[in-house]
């Protein structure tokens, strides 16, 4: 089993919808059983798959009263793919992990759940916080989505720092460039500086499948977004088997 973690200190750079492609692949092209876990309250992953949460404002009780994720854990539609809703209850999250005083508790939850899943793959909320502090402890591998602009190379900086400071035994760590649209003179330039990293295009498909709810190799295996998604995917496997 490994964690990976799709994290970023800055929103809107495209998290969740790497997070929700990356799943599928793992998913659907890998055929591995795959959990996607949503650790941010915005709750963007489930919806990406047409997944709403259960009522009840749960999805904090796993961390803070021990209750059994597999209560919460939805089906997505995909074979090999399931999905653990986020809900507003999350926003007092980093409140509740810093109370119970556990450093490793979302590492010992994804452990429970590695009998279950071969990949656990989760979409974190941008903070700079306990929960990125558990993240980091957690993860096998941190994908850092970073579009082309001059605070990437800022925000890179604060993940890794995150990393060192927090965790005993440190992730690497993978940048991608999201939303590339090369048309733009900043964007080649930013392309040119980091040509070995994976990249995301901007591409009408990809926000298609916000429309859909559906990942885009599943509607979409020949686009360029499509092929984007599954280098970074065949990335990761790599970076995981170092």
């Amino acid at each position: 089993m490994a964690v990976i973690a799709v994290y970023s200190v800055k929103g809107g750079v495209g998290k969740t919808t790497i997070a929700a492609n990356l799943a599928w692949f793992s998913a659907a092209v890998s055929r591995r059983r795959t959990l996607l876990w949503d650790l941010d309250a915005a709750g963007g992953a489930g919806f990406l798959f047409g997944v709403e949460p259960r009522a009840g404002r749960e999805a904090q009780s796993i961390f803070d009263r021990d209750a059994d994720p597999a209560r919460l854990i939805r089906p997505s539609g995909v074979n090999r793919l399931d999905l653990l809703p986020a809900d507003e209850s999350l926003r007092q999250l980093d409140s509740v992990l810093a109370r119970i005083g556990k450093k490793r508790r979302l590492a010992k939850l994804t452990e429970a759940l590695s009998k279950r899943y071969d990949r656990i793959i989760l979409d974190c909320p941008p903070v700079l916080s306990e929960v990125s502090a558990q993240v980091v402890r957690a993860a096998d591998v941190v994908i850092v989505p970073l579009p082309p602009s001059p605070l990437s190379a800022r925000a890179l900086d604060m993940v890794a720092h995150e990393i060192r400071t927090q965790a005993k035994v440190q992730p690497p760590i993978l940048p991608v460039l999201s939303m590339l649209d090369l048309r733009r003179n900043l964007h080649r330039q930013a392309r040119e500086a980091n040509p070995t990293w994976p990249a995301i295009p901007q591409a009408s498909v990809v926000e298609q499948g916000a429309v859909l709810q559906r990942a885009v190799g599943d509607f979409a295996p020949a686009s360029p977004a499509a092929r984007a998604f599954g280098q970074l995917w065949t990335a990761i496997e790599r970076k995981l088997a170092e």
